[in-house]
């Protein structure tokens, strides 16, 4: 038996509104973030970086979401602008992957794209070998440019994921899951 794989066997992202505290450390999360480093990086690009977002953070980029929101959907009722503003707030750590992919001479933008998406995938392994459990979401907010703006990210920067940590108040159960067959083809 190997610790790994049957932790990935069985993995299973929990809704940020069934994550709660604790969290990471500081000390874990610089770890975790460690961690999720370790990818192929073909040229040695580091073609994306972390945005940490915790304790009043989260409402404070929360209020960002919600005012965005109010601006499109000016009718929008206080239930749905509460909505909007804790959208960050359940987990007690959510880590923006930020990809800065562009055009290289010689690494195609596509594979340092990947290699944002294989810094997202570390980190949810990382944190749920930890023990934590997590969530890796994007939702409207993260295509849209005033909230990129407000927090920071350049013009050519998109967002990768948000990556919710926490510990699960219950684990929802598993879902229907590809089969294999369908999905391998040998040469």
């Amino acid at each position: 038996m190997n610790a790994t794989l049957d932790m990935l066997r069985v993995r299973r992202s929990v809704p940020p509104l069934r994550l709660e505290g604790p969290g990471p450390s500081r000390e874990e999360l610089d770890d975790l973030l460690t961690i999720a480093a370790r990818v192929p990086d073909h040229g040695k690009l580091v073609p994306w970086r972390f945005l940490v977002i915790e304790g009043e953070a989260r409402l404070t980029v929360g209020e960002t979401i919600a005012a965005t929101h109010a601006a499109d959907f000016p009718g929008a009722d206080a239930a749905r602008l509460d909505l909007e503003r804790r959208r960050l707030a359940h987990a007690p750590v959510v880590v923006g992957v930020v990809s800065s992919a562009g055009p290289h001479v010689k690494i195609p933008e596509w594979e340092q794209v990947l290699s944002a998406g294989a810094v997202c995938t570390n980190l949810v392994i990382a944190a749920n070998a930890a023990g934590y459990a997590t969530s890796w979401l994007t939702e409207w907010y993260a295509y849209d440019r005033r909230v990129l703006d407000a927090l920071g990210l350049e013009p050519s920067e998109k967002i990768a994921g948000f990556i919710h940590i926490g510990r699960p108040q219950e684990v929802p159960g598993d879902r229907p899951r590809p089969v294999l067959a369908d999905l391998v083809t040998r040469l």
